[in-house]
């Protein structure tokens, strides 16, 4: 029976471990899926809510009945002595006699309960707690939503440089090969010398972008890997294709989205310290009231020369007492005056900085549908632009190995061409990433 429970363990711990297994593939969707699971920031976010739950229960058990029990042991290894008249025992007028009063051992051992009848720092404590809780929430909101931008910007570099390479190796071997042939013609006397030392000087550039962007790759995907919560030098395969996504990304709707700033986290967060604020307020007021507290104790004593409390023989003494503490604030040579003055300031500009927050996040908004906009219509310019620039590159080659076209065009032509084709990837990124930040600016996730 041992045996099996064992056996059926270790199955729950391999499925477990098996389930917690880093991903090899991820489309974006899955990516940013892992990511709100996953995220190291979006992980510490959740458990300040935990946190927060568990300081809202806190704030109310304060107010709840608290029982305390005390055990208290004495040993006077030096029974201090007293004198009283010894006349009092028979003795002479004017003689005094030493005495000791109390044994040389005691323990007490009471209970006490505790309750708050009335505290009006309480009742804004609980309601300060539920903020608190509200806040922890919002705060979880924007670091889901942050964290899904920088995973939707990670995500979008590794294709971006995925992209980059594949252009920049079929670039080289079109160089490649028009460095044979022109080499060929140069060795037949047919060219100039120029013209293998222009297209030298073009592939020389190209390889050179190409292992720079071979170390950026590298980097891009431990960047996505860290915004996923995995581990740096996690093996990852995109399914997803740039291309792809930036059509998938293109919503003339989003455009239309109406901007309400109090949709968004930053109002509500900004929201939330104005609620911090006046509870502050009624907090500092709340001083000025009485406060009640009401006690009950019990509990038994007992008294030796010698130490005899755990026998049955031994006598302990009962008592009780039940009490009410009414404290009542006088004067405090205008404290409490100030307290609410500053708590009153604080509140005014809190107020003052969520209409700040409210005129700033209408700006962001508009700046984000006008970049997004931008995004767009530049990747429509940049389509046409590199079928220009490939045209253009293709006439210049047929003339230069036509014979009527030099070397400088060719390379000028191609130098066009590359650059192009690195705007068109960029502008594809541009359409992902703008409209990334337009939802979260909107505080949406997607609207097709």
């Amino acid at each position: 029976m041992i045996k099996k429970v064992i056996y059926l363990a270790i199955l729950i711990a391999c499925h477990h471990l098996s389930a917690q297994e880093a991903p090899t593939q991820l489309s974006l969707q899955e990516a940013i899926d892992f990511a709100l699971e996953n995220n190291r920031s979006v992980i510490n976010a959740g458990r300040d809510i935990d946190a927060a739950i568990e300081q809202k229960w806190e704030t109310t058990a304060s107010g709840l009945p608290q029982i305390s029990a005390d055990v208290d042991y004495q040993n006077n290894l030096k029974q201090q002595i007293q004198v009283i008249p010894a006349e009092l025992f028979g003795g002479a007028p004017g003689e005094f006699a030493e005495v000791v009063f109390g044994t040389k051992h005691s323990m007490t051992a009471f209970a006490t309960l505790n309750q708050k009848i009335f505290d009006g720092s309480y009742i804004v404590a609980l309601q300060s707690a539920k903020v608190f809780l509200e806040i922890s929430k919002n705060a979880k909101t924007k670091t889901d939503l942050q964290v899904r931008q920088s995973v939707i910007d990670a995500y979008g570099n590794v294709l971006l440089a995925e992209e980059s390479i594949a252009i920049f190796n079929r670039n080289i071997e079109v160089l490649e090969k028009n460095l044979y042939e022109t080499n060929k013609i140069y060795e037949n006397g047919l060219e100039e010398e120029e013209s293998v030392e222009q297209l030298k000087i073009t592939l020389t550039g190209v390889k050179s972008s190409l292992n720079n962007t071979e170390r950026l790759k590298t980097i891009a995907y431990q960047m996505l890997n860290i915004n996923l919560g995995l581990d740096v030098y996690n093996p990852l395969i995109l399914t997803d294709d740039l291309a792809e996504l930036t059509e998938e990304n293109k919503s003339l709707a989003l455009l239309n989205t109406e901007e309400n700033p109090e949709n968004t986290i930053d109002y509500q967060i900004a929201e939330n310290d104005t609620e911090a604020k006046a509870l502050m307020l009624k907090l500092e007021k709340s001083k000025a009231l009485p406060t009640l507290n009401a006690f009950i104790n019990g509990g038994y004593s007992s008294y030796s020369d010698d130490f005899a409390f755990t026998k049955k023989s031994q006598d302990w003494f009962g008592s009780s007492l039940f009490g009410l503490n009414l404290s009542i604030p006088i004067f405090s040579s205008g404290m409490r005056s100030a307290s609410t003055q500053r708590a009153s300031i604080n509140l005014d500009k809190s107020k003052t900085d969520l209409l700040e927050t409210e005129q700033r996040i209408k700006l962001q908004i508009a700046s984000a549908k006008s970049d997004y906009q931008f995004a767009m219509e530049d990747f429509e310019n940049k389509k046409e632009s590199l079928k220009l620039a490939e045209r253009i590159e293709q006439k210049n080659q047929t003339k230069f190995f036509e014979g009527i076209g030099s070397s400088f065009e060719l390379r000028q032509a191609q130098t066009q061409l590359y650059t192009a084709q690195q705007e068109l990837l960029q502008a594809m990124l541009d359409v992902v990433n703008s409209k990334a930040a337009l939802e979260t600016a909107l505080n949406v996730v997607s609207l097709n």
